[in-house]
């Protein structure tokens, strides 16, 4: 593709060199540059691209974009190198792919979800009910990325960056997507790896004191702001009633037709009627007109909250009833209230929850229907948010009737430390609880103490099969470790 394409509708951009250049392939990794390349140098938080100009040049780029702030006496350009200056080279990254792969999210309706918690659930809701209603549909979201039954990869991130999203936007398209719906991060609206994406629908879950750290969010405000961008980005949206900043949402949104849902304030779309187990709810709601009972088999409140949005969605979409009924009690939600099933018939549960809000909505919903005791496994991931951990050690200790604080991933930091700020939160309660820094032996030390009454959680860690230990991804699926503790084959 011509290269003054590529860099079309980019503002604020100064070129220099050829532009009618045909570019092969666009990269910010210089390791990945080939022949008739693009290279786009961007700012990391530990690595600068533009230390890597010359590697990239050396492996066949034919031009480069550049920050404005970046020192080109340092970078010596050839003067064969076309080159392009702008103000935001995250934001030329993501505008690039578009146009490279040709704009590929105007060729299907994609449905973006945001929020602390429940979008991945939701993703996989709104999936099951498309899919139920007859259309073909792709996921995008933190545990993989995926096309009807087809899984393309697992994933790294919530939200992949731009040049990656951007392609497969366009497989998805090519494979015949009608609809996509994918998990929109904070941080992929802040950095720009949405920039020039289409959306039809947002949807917006809740929001909770999060990813709050030097490589995240510096304060809530910038957060929530984050968030916000999406419904700037579509026509329309579908907003909780019931969280506190649905009024800012419609109010800094003029330009997105917004309507709500909620379980206890006025809101569109209504859930009453509200029946919890410990493998289900099911809800009365008004879809056309008509009073339905739906029943979603994943146990919990917020469980309502994410059918709600996804009903609200399928209402605006016309979808019959019946199908949205049957999407939402066929859905699997991996590491969302994953129930392991093992020989010994007991009740062993795998949650995501790694906030204080998601860990306290776990045990509370947990301790409503269990007969016996909750025992909670959990830990606090490295190089993250450190006020939760405080926080989380305190839900823990309020909560559960035991709580064995372990690793999750500790990355770059000493487990023994993140242990030691959990430890500051639950020692202020009057739970009972131990420490083993060992995650496998904690596993095993509550599968042990249990009773068939009793449920054991494990949370943090839901859907990733590895533990992630300074730089390196260690195998550590928690479904596997069950079964072997508990004395059965490997799957």
């Amino acid at each position: 593709m011509e290269l003054k394409k590529i860099i079309s509708g980019i503002t604020n951009c100064k070129a220099k060199g050829d532009l009618d250049l045909d570019i092969k392939s666009i990269e910010s990794d210089s390791r990945k540059v080939t022949k008739d390349s693009l290279f786009i140098a961007i700012k990391g938080f530990d690595v600068d691209g533009h230390d890597f100009v010359k590697q990239a040049i050396e492996n066949g780029a034919k031009a480069v974009m550049l920050d404005m702030n970046a020192d080109l006496k340092k970078i010596k350009l050839p003067k064969d190198i076309t080159v392009i200056i702008t103000d935001d080279t995250r934001y030329g990254l993501a505008m690039c792919s578009c146009n490279f792969y040709d704009n590929p999210s105007k060729k299907f309706k994609l449905i973006g979800v945001t929020g602390t918690k429940g979008k991945t659930t939701t993703t996989y809701m709104l999936k099951s009910v498309l899919e139920k209603a007859g259309y073909k549909v792709g996921l995008i979201g933190t545990i993989e990325s995926s096309i009807g039954d087809k899984r393309i990869q697992e994933s790294t991130r919530t939200t992949p960056e731009s040049l990656e999203l951007q392609k497969l936007f366009a497989y998805m398209a090519k494979e015949g997507a009608d609809y996509v719906v994918m998990e929109v991060s904070s941080q992929s609206l802040k950095l720009n790896r949405v920039a020039g994406t289409q959306f039809d629908y947002a949807v917006f879950t809740n929001l909770y004191k999060d990813h709050i750290s030097p490589k995240e969010h510096p304060d809530m405000a910038d957060y929530f702001e984050s968030k916000l961008k999406l419904f700037q980005m579509a026509p329309k949206g579908f907003v909780n009633a019931d969280d506190f900043k649905c009024s800012k949402i419609i109010s800094s949104s003029p330009n997105c037709d917004i309507k709500t849902y909620a379980i206890d304030n006025k809101a569109d779309l209504l859930a009453k009627d509200i029946t919890i187990t410990n493998i289900s709810v099911d809800f009365k709601v008004k879809i056309n007109m008509k009073n339905e009972r739906i029943k979603v088999n994943i146990p919990g409140r917020y469980s309502v909250y994410n059918a709600l949005a996804v009903i609200s969605v399928a209402n605006a979409l016309g979808i019959d009833a019946e199908k949205i009924k049957e999407g939402l009690d066929e859905v699997l939600v991996p590491g969302r209230n994953e129930l392991v099933p093992n020989a010994a018939d007991l009740a062993v549960m795998i949650d995501y929850a790694h906030t204080a809000e998601s860990l306290e909505n776990v045990l509370q919903a947990t301790k409503s229907y269990t007969h016996g005791k909750v025992i909670c496994v959990f830990g606090c991931g490295g190089d993250r948010d450190r006020e939760k951990r405080p926080r989380m050690g305190e839900v823990a200790g309020r909560l559960a009737d035991y709580t064995i604080v372990t690793s999750d991933n500790p990355r770059t930091e000493k487990p023994e430390d993140i242990i030691s700020e959990i430890e500051a939160g639950i020692s202020k309660t009057k739970g009972k609880y131990e420490i083993e820094v060992d995650r496998r032996k904690a596993i095993d030390k509550a599968l042990k103490m249990m009773g068939k009454k009793d449920i054991v959680i494990l949370a943090g860690k839901g859907h990733e099969p590895y533990q992630e230990i300074n730089g390196q991804k260690n195998p550590f699926d928690e479904r596997i470790i069950v079964k072997e503790i508990l004395g059965e084959k490997k799957d």
